[in-house]
């Protein structure tokens, strides 16, 4: 199980990428991107995280031959019922727009008292495409979403997600201070003590 020595992260996304890279570093795993492997993006059609980021790990697995890492994630807010959930990355439509999807989001909480939400991580890490065992680890944060965007850091929502025990946003935490208390960090964090020897 923690013979892992080269590690295939499903996914484009260059914050992603840099943040999970970061957290695996004490293992000695070698961690390239699909890119390398022009491996294409799969669709996302499911309902939950879970399926989506199955999806995700086992298309990798397929394309690449090495063990894969899918993480799949968004943020729920309450008063919308969970949305945009795992729509999250396109919730402004096509194509994918940060600016956007914040901006529809600050619209869509514009006469709701009830701004609470939550970052939600699943990550699932598949040794071969047929995997019946996949490592699950999942993470939440919870915060609230602010009408004016603050910080410089992050990506995603991070600028409108305030962290009220801090007092600040995502987007202005240093790498270092969201990675100890992200929904992602959480999950990474449940991830390698799966792959610790």
């Amino acid at each position: 199980m923690h013979n892992l020595s080269k590690l295939v992260i499903a996914s484009g996304n260059k914050g992603k990428l840099h943040e999970i890279s970061t957290l695996l570093e004490p293992l000695s795993i070698e961690v390239l991107p699909q890119s390398v492997f022009n491996t294409p993006e799969v669709a996302e059609p499911h309902a939950t995280f879970l399926e989506n980021a199955l999806a995700k790990a086992r298309h990798a697995c397929h394309h690449t031959g090495l063990p894969a890492l899918a993480d799949d994630s968004g943020i729920c807010v309450n008063a919308l019922k969970g949305a945009p959930g795992v729509f999250s990355a396109r919730y402004a439509g096509e194509p994918k727009s940060d600016q956007r999807n914040n901006q529809k989001l600050v619209e869509a909480l514009n006469k709701e008292s009830d701004r609470s939400a939550y970052y939600y991580c699943v990550i699932v890490l598949l040794h071969h495409t047929d995997d019946p065992q996949p490592i699950i680890a999942e993470g939440l944060w919870h915060g609230e979403i602010i009408s004016e965007a603050r910080g410089e850091s992050g990506f995603g929502y991070d600028p409108y997600f305030l962290v009220p025990a801090l007092g600040k946003t995502a987007a202005e935490l240093n790498m270092d201070e969201k990675n100890k208390i992200s929904h992602r960090g959480q999950a990474l964090a449940q991830l390698l003590k799966h792959l610790q020897p």
